[in-house]
Protein backbone atom coordinates (compact mmCIF):
# COMPACT_ATOMS: atom_id res chain seq x y z
CA UNK A 1 0.00 0.00 0.00
CA UNK A 2 2.46 2.57 0.62
CA UNK A 3 4.70 1.83 -2.63
CA UNK A 4 1.80 2.39 -4.58
CA UNK A 5 0.07 5.15 -2.82
CA UNK A 6 3.67 7.22 -1.89
CA UNK A 7 2.04 9.05 0.84
CA UNK A 8 4.41 11.89 2.25
CA UNK A 9 3.86 10.99 5.87
CA UNK A 10 2.52 8.56 8.14
CA UNK A 11 0.49 10.09 10.99
CA UNK A 12 -0.62 7.76 13.69
CA UNK A 13 -2.56 8.09 17.35
CA UNK A 14 -0.42 7.49 20.69
CA UNK A 15 -0.70 4.06 21.67
CA UNK A 16 -3.94 4.31 24.12
CA UNK A 17 -3.45 0.94 26.79
CA UNK A 18 -6.46 0.30 27.86
CA UNK A 19 -7.96 -2.83 30.32
CA UNK A 20 -7.46 -5.49 27.29
CA UNK A 21 -4.19 -6.83 27.22
CA UNK A 22 -5.04 -8.70 23.32
CA UNK A 23 -6.27 -5.49 21.90
CA UNK A 24 -3.29 -3.54 23.14
CA UNK A 25 -0.52 -5.53 21.94
CA UNK A 26 -2.82 -6.44 18.53
CA UNK A 27 -2.45 -2.72 18.34
CA UNK A 28 1.32 -2.81 19.02
CA UNK A 29 1.53 -5.57 16.35
CA UNK A 30 0.21 -3.29 14.02
CA UNK A 31 1.69 -0.04 14.83
CA UNK A 32 5.04 -1.92 14.50
CA UNK A 33 4.43 -2.73 11.13
CA UNK A 34 3.28 0.41 9.87
CA UNK A 35 5.99 2.02 11.03
CA UNK A 36 8.76 -0.48 9.78
CA UNK A 37 7.05 -0.57 5.93
CA UNK A 38 7.52 3.19 6.55
CA UNK A 39 11.16 3.09 7.31
CA UNK A 40 11.87 0.67 4.71
CA UNK A 41 10.24 3.23 2.51
CA UNK A 42 12.07 5.98 3.80
CA UNK A 43 8.65 7.38 5.26
CA UNK A 44 8.61 10.31 7.98
CA UNK A 45 6.34 9.36 10.79
CA UNK A 46 4.19 11.66 13.25
CA UNK A 47 2.58 10.68 16.12
CA UNK A 48 -0.20 12.39 17.79
CA UNK A 49 -1.98 12.21 21.12
CA UNK A 50 -5.54 11.74 21.19
CA UNK A 51 -6.38 14.88 23.22
CA UNK A 52 -4.24 16.57 20.74
CA UNK A 53 -5.69 14.97 17.44
CA UNK A 54 -9.65 16.03 19.29
CA UNK A 55 -8.49 19.41 19.57
CA UNK A 56 -7.88 19.60 15.88
CA UNK A 57 -11.15 17.90 14.81
CA UNK A 58 -13.11 18.75 17.69
CA UNK A 59 -11.84 22.31 19.12
CA UNK A 60 -11.09 20.31 22.26
CA UNK A 61 -9.16 17.22 23.87
CA UNK A 62 -12.12 15.69 25.99
CA UNK A 63 -14.82 15.54 22.92
CA UNK A 64 -16.30 11.87 22.72
CA UNK A 65 -16.32 9.08 19.81
CA UNK A 66 -19.18 10.36 18.24
CA UNK A 67 -18.36 14.22 18.24
CA UNK A 68 -15.02 13.53 16.79
CA UNK A 69 -17.28 11.11 13.98
CA UNK A 70 -19.75 14.43 13.38
CA UNK A 71 -16.68 16.73 13.15
CA UNK A 72 -14.80 15.11 10.59
CA UNK A 73 -17.79 13.95 8.52
CA UNK A 74 -18.44 17.41 8.26
CA UNK A 75 -14.80 18.33 8.01
CA UNK A 76 -14.25 15.95 4.68
CA UNK A 77 -18.11 17.11 3.70
CA UNK A 78 -19.00 13.65 3.55
CA UNK A 79 -22.50 12.12 3.09
CA UNK A 80 -21.97 9.71 5.86
CA UNK A 81 -20.05 9.17 8.87
CA UNK A 82 -17.21 6.77 7.81
CA UNK A 83 -17.72 3.14 9.08
CA UNK A 84 -15.94 1.81 10.61
CA UNK A 85 -15.13 3.76 13.91
CA UNK A 86 -11.66 3.24 12.95
CA UNK A 87 -12.21 4.64 10.01
CA UNK A 88 -13.50 8.04 11.37
CA UNK A 89 -10.25 7.62 13.49
CA UNK A 90 -7.77 7.31 11.13
CA UNK A 91 -9.77 10.29 9.01
CA UNK A 92 -9.30 12.57 12.32
CA UNK A 93 -5.32 11.84 13.03
CA UNK A 94 -5.10 12.71 9.21
CA UNK A 95 -6.83 15.92 9.41
CA UNK A 96 -4.91 17.00 13.17
CA UNK A 97 -1.41 16.27 10.85
CA UNK A 98 -2.71 18.44 8.12
CA UNK A 99 -3.48 21.04 10.32
CA UNK A 100 -0.72 21.53 12.29
CA UNK A 101 1.57 24.16 12.27
CA UNK A 102 4.94 23.26 10.38
CA UNK A 103 7.40 23.98 13.03
CA UNK A 104 5.62 21.60 15.11
CA UNK A 105 5.69 18.27 12.77
CA UNK A 106 9.47 19.51 12.27
CA UNK A 107 9.71 19.40 16.32
CA UNK A 108 8.44 15.87 16.23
Amino acid sequence: MIVREQPDAVALEESYVGADARIALSVGQARGAILVAAALADIECFEYAPARVKQATCGHGRADKAQMQRMVKAILRLEEIPTPDHAADALAVAICHALAPPLERLAG
